[in-house]
């Protein structure tokens, strides 16, 4: 065996470097976290919005967003609610009528949010009513200030943009305390960040805005993966349109509860990242040099991005191999698993740390409560882990069908304020 080591230190040092430029690459935006967000000029009402929700069995509470969208701080004839309800069982739809949403129905079968976001987009840019959408999920609450916040930035020019995405039930169980403190993460280390260096932010699902101009140019809303967000963000960048950073505008999300809901979701997330890089990567790659600077700086980022799971995946990779090298170069030892188990054990304790220092600071700087959110300090190193056979499943075997998630946590503005 012993003559297998020049190799597999060749190839470990390899998987090293290009892991060491990843971490270093994402630690470059690290100082900017801490930075003030610049807030956009105060724009009197002008943007047309229409406001879409796409909704399948959320008869528990899309009363409840649809109320707070209906007291947005907005002139009420300057945006128009629309619920679709699609594969409904259930009193959605009567339901979100009742509580004061318009109803439109999709053509034909429909099995994904993008494809609902197709239909009714093309159906938008025909009657020409309005100049932008706002996307919310329908298990989430907004806050008043939501539509005057992405009027600001579509007065300044933004094109399209990610508000932030916060939680209505951090505290229910150890999932959705990790997913409240990953939503927290993606908002100020990844979209603030980048707000600061002339990048891209990303579109997060939900609470988004996107100009109907942009949509019109794209051939209306043409996604193809099971993450549409994440698609739609790629084809911005294709389309030099970074996506703006608007924190101001605010929405709750409900997040999963159990383990096996998180795994299905973040089945098909990654399931979607995977197909995002197999149809954009080359596109990418191509338009790089084409595109000037800041073009070219999108694309780079939006391509490492696209790549996490596989440096990921990578990473555990580069860890095996260097425990194989160290013990296949013990010529005596009383155990040879002994220093693998203690390299291990020590790699195990320092990332936790890591993981609850990195949590209490995001929580800090997002002025969280700390002490209420220990059990989602202590879990998240579990949550951020348990990414990684994700990863490894999704790369060969890919979620082909989008589950939807129960929602039952009825809350509303009042009550979060």
């Amino acid at each position: 065996m012993l003559h297998y080591i020049p190799f597999l230190e060749k190839l470990l040092w390899i998987l090293s470097s290009v892991f060491f430029i990843y971490m270093v690459y994402y630690i470059f935006f690290v100082p900017f976290a801490f930075r003030k967000q610049n807030p956009y000029h105060v724009h009197s009402p002008k943007c047309r919005f229409a406001v879409l929700v796409a909704a399948r069995n959320e008869q528990a509470v899309i009363a409840n967003l649809v109320e707070s969208l209906l007291a947005q701080d907005y002139p009420k004839e300057l945006f128009d609610i629309y619920v679709i309800p699609n594969n409904c069982t259930d009193n959605t739809e009567q339901v979100a009528k009742a509580a004061g949403a318009n109803i439109l129905h999709c053509q034909g079968k429909v099995s994904t949010k993008g494809e609902v976001l197709d239909q009714i987009v093309n159906q938008l840019l025909k009657e020409n009513k309005h100049d932008a959408i706002c996307v919310f999920d329908a298990d989430n609450v907004v806050d008043s200030g939501f539509l005057s916040a992405m009027n600001n930035a579509w007065c300044e020019g933004a094109k399209a943009a990610q508000g932030f995405r916060d939680s209505k039930n951090p505290k229910d169980t150890y999932i959705s305390s990790s997913y409240s403190i990953y939503y927290w993460m993606v908002n100020r280390f990844y979209s603030h960040t980048r707000s600061h260096v002339g990048l891209s932010a990303i579109i997060n699902g939900s609470g988004f805005m996107a100009d109907l101009s942009l949509l019109k140019s794209m051939g209306g809303w043409k996604t193809k993966t099971m993450t549409e967000d994440i698609e739609f963000t790629t084809k911005c960048i294709l389309s030099n349109i970074p996506v703006s950073w608007v924190p101001e505008a605010l929405t709750y999300d409900e997040q999963p509860l159990t383990f096996s809901q998180s795994w299905h979701q973040r089945s098909r997330w990654s399931t979607g990242i995977y197909q995002c890089l197999h149809y954009y990567s080359i596109p990418l790659i191509k338009s790089m040099f084409k595109s000037g600077f800041r073009g070219l700086r999108m694309r780079l980022d939006q391509l490492v991005f696209l790549l996490a799971p596989i440096l990921q995946l990578a990473w555990v990779l580069t860890m095996l191999l260097g425990h194989i090298v160290r013990t296949l170069s013990v010529h005596y030892h009383i155990s040879v698993g002994t220093p693998i188990l203690s390299s291990i054990a020590l790699s195990v304790v320092l990332s936790f740390l890591l993981s609850c220092i990195t949590s209490v600071i995001v929580m800090v700087l997002e002025k969280k409560q700390v002490c209420s959110m220990k059990i989602g300090i202590l879990s998240y190193w579990f949550f951020i882990v348990s990414w990684l056979p994700i990863n490894a499943v999704c790369l060969f075997f890919r979620t082909k069908e989008w589950k939807s998630i129960s929602h039952t946590r009825s809350v509303s503005v009042s009550e979060l304020k």
